[in-house]
C-alpha cells in the first residue's frame, strides 16, 4: 500500500463520520468537510498519531459563484470555500483540506490560527479578498487592499477597475478619494506580422 493510500484508510478510520467526501485524483487526497466540523477536524489531523499534519503550507479563499452556471457539480452548493493544504513531516505525506461556508451573504468559518499559527495572515488574506469571515482569529483586518477600501476584489461580482481611486491633491496637500474614472473597456490584442512572415508570399 503507498503512503497516500495508507494516508486515505487513517482518515476514513480516524474521521469517520465527519468526512463529506475523501477524493485520490492525480495523486493528491482531498478531503471536505462540513463547517461546524472545521476546526475539530484540524486538530484531529495535527494531532492523532495516525495522522500527524504538523503543518499547514497554505491556506486560501475560493469563489464557486460561475459554478452555478452549470459549469459543475457543485452548481448547488455554498459559493465560498477555505481551501488549506497540510504537510506531515513525520510522515512524508500532503492533504488538501476543505470546508464551505454555508452562508453565501455572510461567509463564516472558524479560525485554525491556534492550530496552525502559520494560518494567520492566509486568513486575513482571504479575509480581504474574499469577505470570508474566520471566528476566533486573534487579529482580522485587511492585509492587502487600503484602509479604507470598500468590497472584496476576488469577489467575481467586484468590478474590474474597483469602486473608488485615490490620488495626490495639490490643493488640499492630501491624499483624496474619488469615484473611480477610468473608463472600462475590453482589450482585444492587435496581430502584426511583417510580410512574408514565415517564407509565406
Amino acid at each position: 500500500m503507498s503512503a497516500i493510500e495508507t494516508l486515505q484508510s487513517a482518515l476514513q478510520s480516524v474521521l469517520g463520520e465527519r468526512v463529506k467526501s475523501l477524493v485520490l485524483e492525480r495523486g493528491e487526497l482531498t478531503l471536505t468537510v462540513a463547517a461546524e466540523h472545521y476546526l475539530d477536524v484540524a486538530l484531529t489531523l495535527r494531532d492523532h498519531a495516525a495522522l500527524k499534519l504538523e503543518q499547514l503550507i497554505d491556506l486560501c479563499g475560493v469563489d464557486y459563484s460561475t459554478y452555478k452556471e452549470g459549469a459543475s457539480p457543485l452548481a448547488e452548493g455554498p459559493r465560498y470555500c477555505v481551501v488549506s493544504h497540510l504537510l506531515s513531516v513525520s510522515k512524508n505525506w500532503r492533504l488538501r483540506l476543505k470546508a464551505f461556508c454555508p452562508d453565501d451573504e455572510l461567509p463564516v468559518i472558524a479560525s485554525v490560527n491556534d492550530v496552525w499559527s502559520s494560518a494567520n495572515w492566509f486568513e486575513r488574506e482571504a479575509f480581504d479578498l474574499y469577505g470570508i469571515v474566520f471566528e476566533g482569529h486573534v487579529d482580522l483586518r485587511r492585509i492587502l487592499t487600503d484602509y479604507g477600501f470598500i468590497g472584496h476584489p476576488f469577489r467575481k461580482d467586484f468590478p474590474v477597475s474597483g469602486h473608488v481611486e485615490m490620488r495626490y491633491d495639490e490643493e488640499q496637500q492630501r491624499v483624496i478619494y474619488q469615484p473611480v474614472t477610468i473608463e472600462p473597456r475590453e482589450i482585444t490584442p492587435r496581430i502584426v506580422r511583417e510580410d512574408n512572415y514565415g517564407g509565406l508570399k
